[in-house]
Parts: C-alpha cells; structure tokens; sequence
C-alpha cells in the first residue's frame, strides 16, 4: 500500500494555511490580469528570450474530484493555488515570456490501495494529456511515481513513458524516509534507465516530521527543510554512485540543488566517513552529471557554477506553488540580473539546455 506521504511532487500541505491564502491570491491577481491563450510573444512577456518551464506544478481537476468522491481529500482544504486551471497557466505562461510548460504532477492522498494509487495515477496521465492537447506546444508532462509501490511505479512508467508520451517522470527525495540513491528502488532505476528517462526530483517533508506541522515552529517547511531533504537525496545518490549505476538516466535537482553546491567542497573532504565512503572524485562528477532548476528564487549562482557547467542548468518556476508576483517580481529580474550569467548562457537556461535534455520539447 503507499506510503501515506507521498505525494509525487510539492505537498500541499508545505505551506502554512495562512501563507497559502496571500499566496494564492497573489497567483490569482496576476494570472487574471495576464492575456488570453495565444502563444507567448518573447517580446511582449518577461525578458526577449522564449523560455521552458521546467518546475511548473499541476492539481489535475479531474484527479480533484475523484479524490472528493473516494473520501481521500477535501478540496477546501486545498490551498487556493491548487485549485488554477491550465487556462490561469496559460495566462501566467504569456505573461512571463513562457514559450512550454512540463506539468509535474501534484496528487497527495491516502491511497488505501495500490489498484486505487493506479487509477489516480492514470486519471492524472490522461488529464495532462487533455491539457496538453488542448494547447498546442504549450505543455508537456511528467509520470508520477510513489516509490513505496514499486509495482505501481513500474507500471507508471509503461504506461506514461512507453505509452502515454511524458517526457520523464516525478519523484520525491524520500519515501517514509527512504531515500533516493537507496538499494531499495534500484529494479525502478534500472527500468527508467532503460528508457533513457529524465528523473524530475521534488523535496517532502523530512522523516519523522508530521505531515503539515512545521519541524521549527514558525518556520515554513518550504523554508529550510525542502533544502535539505533535496540535499539528502543528492548526497545518498552520490554516495551509491547512482549516476554510475545508471547511466542513462538523467536527475534534475530543483531549487538550484538545495545545500548541495554550498556543502559540495564539505563533502568531498569529509566524504570518507560515510558508509560506503565517498570519493571526491564522485563527489565532483556526480555534481557535474546533475541538473539543477532555478525554482525559487534561487540564490546568485556563482556558488552553483563553481561546480557545475552552465549548461546544467534549467528554467524552472514553482508556479503556482510560488505566486506569480515571487515569479515576475522577484525571481525572473534576478535571473536576468545576476552577474554570475554570461547572456549565451542564460539564453541555455531559459531554452536550450531543456532541449538540449528533452529534445521533444520541441516538438510538442
């Protein structure tokens, strides 16, 4: 049965009822004041270069009310943000020079089975389908993968990569706090390698905390904890050499890589003490083999590009997780502004890398 704490993707419960609110109406106020449905004009949107989001959440209505009828959700108590349709993305997409969108999927419930973890994943698959074909070049789409139903998770990826046409798959940093690089999920790398596949990652809550209690009372989890529990996943892969193990896969690390870049010179002198022991050299190319996103805000890069090349870094959002103000206001002008960017590659980040990694980007 999953894992209760799963949710494949940001857990709607990271945010504090009240922050959820001013940041739903955030969303809400920008993307109704965006344009219509027409494909982005880069000259018009936020910056001249067409970008692909690569960190852009997504509540499936469809998944909305199947999970209300089951008993598994209430959608009041859903923040408001999850509650925006692909035509509020739309909006947000024209208004912040948005050229495709890959929808990572957000479906966090108590499944009481692994036949009912299926059919909320395929109503979620068929769902961004819908969307996607309802909006020409616009969007794409990730599978979802609970990681504590192997079985349900090899069949997710028959079903959305070999089937269903997503262009890689979601996964949290950990499951009951197993966590990824773990022998556990080595049959499930072994089949997204075979596939080639891209490996969306997303932070949860760290083992041991209750789902919607703040670990440091005050403190948003999104603050502090979803850092570090990106950094433990990277940081587990590196040291089972996970990249080494599989390697056609291709891992994306949000939040710019959480600690990750910040500890990295840490790591590789005091590597030697982990169980099995991490050698720098591992340390330096697994850092160099990772993607990483620049959801929210990140900070400058100048840390993140002494270790790793500029070409491994990706636009990403957290739109609607992070209102479209956090996104217009804050973190596109210091992308734009940050020094540590050379133009051509910022002219990667917004477009080239995505492709460059997902070349059906440019065709969807």
């Amino acid at each position: 049965m999953p894992n209760s704490g799963s949710t494949s993707g940001l857990n709607f419960e990271e945010r504090p009822a009240d922050t959820l609110a001013v940041s739903a109406v955030g969303a809400g106020e920008h993307v109704r004041a965006a344009g219509g449905d027409a494909p982005p004009d880069p000259n018009h949107g936020h910056g001249a270069q067409p970008k692909i989001d690569m960190h852009h959440h997504f509540c499936a209505p469809e998944w909305r009310e199947w999970a209300a009828q089951h008993g598994l959700i209430d959608p009041g108590q859903l923040p408001r943000w999850a509650h925006l349709d692909a035509e509020d993305a739309v909006r947000f997409m024209d208004r912040a020079g948005i050229e495709t969108a890959v929808l990572k999927p957000m479906l966090p419930a108590r499944y009481r089975s692994s036949a009912q973890l299926r059919e909320a994943i395929n109503i979620t698959l068929r769902s961004m389908m819908n969307v996607a074909q309802a909006h020409p070049a616009r969007f794409s789409f990730y599978v979802p993968l609970f990681l504590d139903d192997l079985e349900a998770s090899s069949w997710a990826v028959r079903r959305g990569l070999g089937q269903l046409g997503a262009v890689g798959v979601n996964v949290t940093a950990n499951y009951g706090g197993v966590y990824l690089g773990d022998p556990a999920y080595d049959h499930i790398f072994a089949e997204l390698n075979e596939y080639s596949a891209v490996v969306d990652t997303h932070p949860h809550h760290l083992p041991g905390g209750r789902p919607g209690a703040m670990t440091v009372p005050g403190i948003p989890n999104f603050m502090c904890d979803f850092l570090l529990d990106t950094t433990r996943a990277a940081v587990n892969m590196i040291s089972k050499r996970t990249l080494d193990r599989f390697p056609d896969i291709s891992v994306i690390l949000p939040h710019a890589g959480g600690f990750l870049p910040y500890i990295a010179h840490r790591l590789q002198a005091l590597g030697r003490f982990c169980d099995p022991p991490v050698d720098p050299d591992a340390v330096r190319h697994h850092l160099r083999r990772f993607y990483y996103d620049t959801a929210g805000p990140m900070a400058p890069a100048a840390t993140l590009l002494a270790h790793v090349p500029a070409d491994r870094i990706l636009f990403g959002t957290d739109w609607p997780a992070a209102p479209a103000d956090t996104v217009m206001d804050l973190a596109l002008p210091a992308l734009e502004a940050d020094p540590a960017f050379t133009p051509e590659q910022r002219t990667g980040i917004y477009r080239e890398n995505a492709l460059r990694l997902i070349p059906q980007l440019a065709t969807v």
